[in-house]
Parts: C-alpha cells; structure tokens; sequence
C-alpha cells in the first residue's frame, strides 16, 4: 500500500512533509522518487529527503497513488521523459494524482491535464489554461482522479482528499 511522491530540488518543503506524514498516519507507506535512488533532495526551506527510488526504476503497479509537490521542485523535473511517463501512466490506469501548488506543471508537461478541472498556485493559472485544463480557484478539485489545490494554505483540504481516496481504494 505505498504512495508515490515524485520531488525535485526546491520543492516547497511543507507541501510534501504534511501529506507524507498524513499518508504514515493513515497506514500507507510513503516512497519518494528522485532523479537518482539515494539522493539527498533539498527543500525550499531547508529541509530534506532522500530518495528511495530513481525516476526511471518506477513501475506504478507498486504504488496506490501519485502525489506532487510544487514549489520549484515541478519546474526542475517537468521536462524530464521519466517523471513524464510516470505521470501519464498514472493517469492511463485512472490512479489518483495529488497534485499542489505548483504540481500541475508536471501534468502540463506530461500532456494530461486537458479537459480536467484543476487548480493550482495562482501565477501558473495561465499555463494551466493554455494546457486546456479548467482553472478553478478552490482550496482543493477533484476531477474524477484528479486531486488539486492551490497553495500551503489549503494542506488541510489537499490532504483530506487524498486520503479520502487512498481509503476507497483500500476498500477495494
């Protein structure tokens, strides 16, 4: 019962420390995935993680879900052909994805984010639209698998929402 989160340098430190210990705490385990397995990753703030897994060694049938926290993290592995990949085949097998703050560039880049209802931080607002996405401002949307919220300030909503969908998967 393992929960994927996929970080970059800069993440926004908050944004993946509540939902990783939210995740604990509901009985799942948590597994970050770095651009390298044993990686230290570096948080906005100072904190942080090391990577249990390489992008490129996911097999998503491993995980129950995707979580993705913004903050610059997003912007430094959005390109990259593996965090991609990883995101569309999460989509493909309809697995939730968490996504905050600035995470829904990484579901811009990866090409899976038109026709949905999202939100996200305000300043890419914009690149969601031109991404065909449906820029809501709420503190968190759900859209089918799809959960997103807007900014640290609406942690309690994200995190709510993806544990809500952790368990109906659980029930399973």
């Amino acid at each position: 019962m393992k929960v994927l989160f996929i970080v970059g340098d800069e993440y926004e430190d908050i944004e993946l420390l509540y939902p990783f210990y939210r995740v604990i705490e509901e009985g799942f385990q948590p597994v970050i995935a770095g651009k390298e397995a044993g990686m230290k990753i570096v948080g906005k703030h100072g904190y942080s993680v090391v990577a249990d897994i390489a992008f490129k060694d996911v097999n998503i049938d491993d995980y129950l879900a995707l979580v993705i926290p913004g903050g610059r993290g997003p912007e430094r592995i959005r390109t990259l052909p593996e965090v991609k990949d990883i995101t569309r085949k999460f989509f493909e097998k309809k697995k939730p994805v968490a996504a905050i703050c600035h995470g829904p560039q990484i579901l811009i880049s990866a090409g899976v984010i038109k026709g949905r209802k999202v939100t996200s931080v305000s300043s890419i607002k914009d690149d969601v639209i031109a991404a065909g996405g449906e820029y809501i401002d709420a503190p968190v949307v759900e859209d089918e698998n799809l959960i997103s919220s807007r900014h640290p300030g609406d942690l309690p909503y994200f995190a709510q929402s993806l544990i809500k969908a952790l368990k109906a998967i659980k029930k399973m």
